[in-house]
């Protein structure tokens, strides 16, 4: 297996403090999501008219982008906000060719007061229509167990009728355990031939927060992490685990500096 942070962790770090940080602390790769506190990374010279240079460092530094986290949703049913998601995606891409990154990761969205079965087919014909342009770049799309998708049972129903070689699962490993009370082995039996990458994040309940919920550093929790590692170790998964440390949206947790030495030393323990 190999490991990589998101940039969501670290949202006021410059190229030099991500590479030098990611170097230090034995990690494999970086996920962009977003930059010096913006969303869209493609927007700033390192990933426009720098963009060489930007791919050279991370070559020397012997570090991987392996995915780009977009904002791409899948539920939307207004026209310029598809529009939007369509040149999104685009622009994700081209980014994906330059770095040789295989994936982008995508959202399925709220579905407000929308019927599932609506929903499904809703999502359905995004998803088709967003697969035209990974298709064309030749990269993947990852679903992630997020917002109203997190339930294994609803991505089974769009990954099945999408059936597309280029549209896989991201397993937050933390999303269907803590909001739904799903058990790993249920999201793995039912997702798991579809798994291509994992986010991690640990937390417990705390019902006086919005989330009902509060995030910690890794086994300051109780999210069964270990039980999780060795179900994927077992079934032969080897992709990435990645932290995705929220520190753009929940300031009050531990700074980056800590959170990814922490990280990549829980992960080795585990690992032993």
């Amino acid at each position: 297996m190999k490991f990589a942070f998101t940039t969501l962790g670290c949202p006021n770090w410059n190229l030099d403090q991500i590479i030098s940080n990611a170097v230090e602390n034995g990690y494999d790769g970086v996920d962009f999501r977003g930059y010096l506190g913006k969303l869209d990374i493609y927007q700033f010279p390192e990933f426009s008219s720098g963009i060489k240079e930007t791919v050279r460092r991370f070559q020397e530094a012997s570090l991987e982008i392996p995915c780009f986290s977009s904002s791409v949703r899948l539920f939307t049913n207004y026209q310029a906000e598809f529009e939007q998601y369509l040149e999104e995606l685009k622009n994700y891409a081209v980014l994906c060719q330059a770095f040789q990154t295989p994936y982008i990761r995508v959202f399925g969205g709220s579905i407000g007061d929308t019927s599932r079965n609506e929903a499904f087919d809703l999502v359905e014909h995004n998803a088709r229509e967003y697969l035209k342009i990974a298709e064309s770049y030749n990269v993947h799309l990852l679903f992630e167990t997020h917002d109203d998708w997190t339930s294994s049972v609803y991505m089974k129903e769009i990954v099945n009728r999408v059936n597309s070689q280029h549209f896989h699962v991201l397993w937050d490993v933390h999303h269907p355990y803590r909001t739904l009370g799903e058990e790993p082995v249920q999201t793995w039996e039912t997702l798991g031939k579809w798994i291509h990458y994992t986010h991690w994040k640990d937390s417990f309940v705390k019902e006086d927060t919005k989330r009902g919920y509060q995030l910690c550093l890794l086994g300051e929790g109780d999210v069964p992490l270990k039980e999780i590692f060795s179900l994927l170790k077992t079934n032969g998964y080897d992709g990435y685990c990645t932290l995705e440390w929220e520190k753009m949206w929940c300031t009050e947790i531990e700074e980056p500096e800590l959170a990814f030495r922490q990280y990549r030393t829980y992960m080795k323990d585990i690992l032993k």
